[in-house]
């Protein structure tokens, strides 16, 4: 709610233009000036450049563009929009996307009433606009003067439809700012445009490989999933790979806006209602402004026969080339092969709709010749330095949890002029660890590899995954190693998880750890399961659960229900001050008034015991001579005296 803008540049909008006001002097932007290398760092334009500004201001008369240039002329709309001379499709179907959301625009073009065009007051004008983008996790204010780039008296790029419309251009030159220059917008992905205007998180769906066009029920999903998003104020794009324009009107290589999702009646009249017949639909914008889909469902076919008049009123169906037209879900799975899908999460605590709980971590991959420091090991297939890596733990108190994750990189693009400017290969491996664990992975042991992003070279990562109770740790990573480079981690549940860096290798030395001690040996646990565990109710069954405990310390596993076979799948690890004491494993049954006790067995825990897989009978006392009792439990125990072996 109280978020702070972050000046770029040391720019403040508000001094630059009150100076200019006293001076009666027109912004001259002296961070981004108007010369060939804020147009291009490699391709010269096909003409003789100018820059222009839209109308003057300060007494001087209106009209270098325009006579009456204005902001916005009858508001903000997806159609103001044509992409213009540099290949930024995506930059533009992201704009056509902000200009559905009143709230997003709006902060993206603050206090816009105050920044428009008034003929009244010509002295207040000061040829100075300001936008906010979200970048690298905080929103960036940014300055840009008026002067815009023409060939013979038009606009170069980006323009609206209207001559006298200036919101896109003046938008456009502060991302190009922020870009290095113009040139450097040609190429990107509309993804990442709709997140520095809103900060939300992106999902990249491939509509191929996701098999949407072979299977019913994954695309009734996947529209559900879309209509949910841009009901709750989410942003959808799409594109098709390979830039080609195709005979029934689409084109490849080329990002289009989603600007609508609709489940749509067919039928007339009062059967219609009460026959209740629908088919899934999707609206798009080609941010040409022309050339539209021409198959099923497009402006002028036979298909729209079927939907009512109202129907087809309330949504808008004109037949003109104005780029906006409607497809079939299917038709639409089966064309298209690259999607978008950005959702706003709601953070708040005010609202009484679903509420995300936000954890946002900022870290680097740091190159050094000491392994413990090293922070920069690359992937999994590198597994000698995979685990030097950053490591985050988050903690899943419920029996499951949906933990969404995006990892992303800062933008690369205002290094194109330099020869760079490709994002790095990144992405992400999800642990399931000990459930006491406090300090950093050294070795995998028995921790389980739960989830893999993909490592791609784009600037988020993205990935949904619904976890069972327990303790995670989440390594981003470079593919390779020795890669140094800046991330922001962001992680999405609905209860708080604690998330947090692991930071420490091994216990710290305290002062007084003279005389309490310090740890000699580390060991670590893990019970696999039990079987043929003695009936605890009238049906035969069991709800066990096992207690590991070390020392003055323990940890209880999560109750298997209804079973005399359960797998626990439970790891601790201990640091142990006195190595000479054993570790108990006890079997416990969950009930009601009181927790039967079900056997135990103590292990030695020592350097000469195998590391192999065991299955051990269970006892009913610590001594190996006890009584036994019904079961047998499997597992596994690992010991070092290195502190940092595991």
């Amino acid at each position: 709610m109280f978020s702070t803008v972050a000046v770029y540049r040391n720019q403040h909008y508000d001094v630059l233009k009150r100076e200019c006001q006293e001076s009666r002097m027109l912004f001259e932007d002296p961070e981004f000036p108007c010369i060939n290398s804020s147009l291009f760092y490699r391709n010269p334009l096909p003409g003789r450049v100018e820059w222009k500004r839209p109308g003057m201001g300060l007494c001087e008369g209106w009209g270098e563009i325009s006579e009456n240039p204005h902001l916005f002329v009858e508001g903000i709309s997806s159609h103001d929009l044509n992409q213009g001379e540099v290949g930024n499709c995506w930059f533009v179907a992201a704009c056509s996307c902000l200009a559905l959301k009143p709230y997003l625009w709006q902060k993206v073009i603050p206090n816009w009433k105050e920044q428009e065009w008034d003929p009244k007051y010509p002295e207040k004008y000061a040829g100075i606009f300001h936008f906010q983008f979200w970048i690298f996790g905080e929103w960036t204010d940014v300055v840009v003067d008026d002067r815009l780039p023409t060939i013979s008296g038009n606009l170069i790029y980006c323009h609206s439809k209207s001559h006298n419309e200036f919101w896109s251009a003046l938008l456009e030159k502060a991302y190009a700012k922020l870009s290095g220059c113009y040139e450097s917008l040609s190429g990107g992905n509309t993804g990442d445009a709709v997140v520095d205007f809103s900060g939300a998180v992106n999902e990249p769906i491939n509509l191929e490989s996701g098999n949407y066009r072979t299977n019913p029920k994954a695309r009734d999903k996947l529209f559900s999933d879309l209509l949910t998003v841009f009901d709750q104020g989410g942003i959808i794009s799409c594109a098709i790979t390979r830039e080609l324009r195709l005979p029934n009107g689409l084109v490849k290589g080329h990002a289009y806006s989603v600007t609508a999702v609709k489940r749509v009646r067919l039928g007339h009249g009062l059967l219609a209602f009460f026959k209740n017949d629908t088919i899934p639909l999707i609206r798009m914008r080609n941010p040409w402004g022309k050339h539209e889909w021409d198959g099923p469902w497009s402006d002028s076919s036979q298909e729209w026969e079927k939907v009512g008049i109202r129907e087809r009123a309330n949504m808008g169906i004109t037949v003109e080339d104005d780029g906006e037209f409607w497809m079939s879900f299917d038709d639409w799975c089966q064309n298209f092969t690259d999607a978008d899908v950005c959702r706003l999460m709601n953070t708040s605590l005010l609202s009484i709709q679903k509420v995300w709980h936000e954890v946002v971590l900022f870290g680097s991959w740091a190159k050094h010749t000491e392994p413990l420091r090293n922070r920069c090991g690359g992937c999994m297939n590198h597994r000698s330095t995979f685990l030097q890596n950053p490591q985050y733990m988050l903690d899943i108190s419920k029996d499951e949890e949906q933990v969404l994750v995006s990892l992303q990189q800062r933008d690369m693009k205002i290094h194109r002029a330099h020869g760079a400017g490709q994002s790095l290969t990144v992405g992400f491996a999800i642990f399931k660890v000990e459930l006491n664990r406090k300090y950093r992975i050294h070795d995998i042991i028995t921790q389980q590899n739960v989830a893999t992003s993909t490592y791609i070279n784009a600037r988020s990562v993205f990935m949904r995954k619904t976890l069972p109770e327990g303790r995670y740790v989440i390594i981003p990573s470079t593919f390779k190693p020795d890669i140094p480079g800046d991330f922001m981690l962001r992680v999405f549940t609905k209860q708080d998880t604690g998330c947090r860096e692991l930071h420490l290798d091994k216990p710290r030395v305290k002062c007084w750890s003279s005389f309490m001690g310090y740890p000699q040996m580390v060991t670590h646990i893990y019970v696999h399961g039990a079987e043929g565990l003695e009936n605890q109710d009238r049906t035969g069954g069991a709800d066990p659960y096992v207690v590991i405990s070390c020392e003055n310390s323990s940890v209880q596993s999560r109750v298997q229900r209804d079973t005399r076979d359960p797998v626990f799948d439970a790891r601790a690890i201990f640091y142990r001050k006195n190595p000479h004491k054993p570790i108990t494993i006890q079997v416990w049954n969950s009930n009601t008034v009181k927790d039967q006790f079900m056997g135990q067995v103590v292990v030695q825990a020592s350097l000469k015991d195998s590391q192999d897989p065991q299955t051990l009978q269970l006892k009913r006392g610590r001594e190996m001579t006890s009584a036994s009792m019904p079961g047998l439990i499997s597992l596994r125990v690992v010991s070092s005296t290195e502190l940092t072996a595991m």
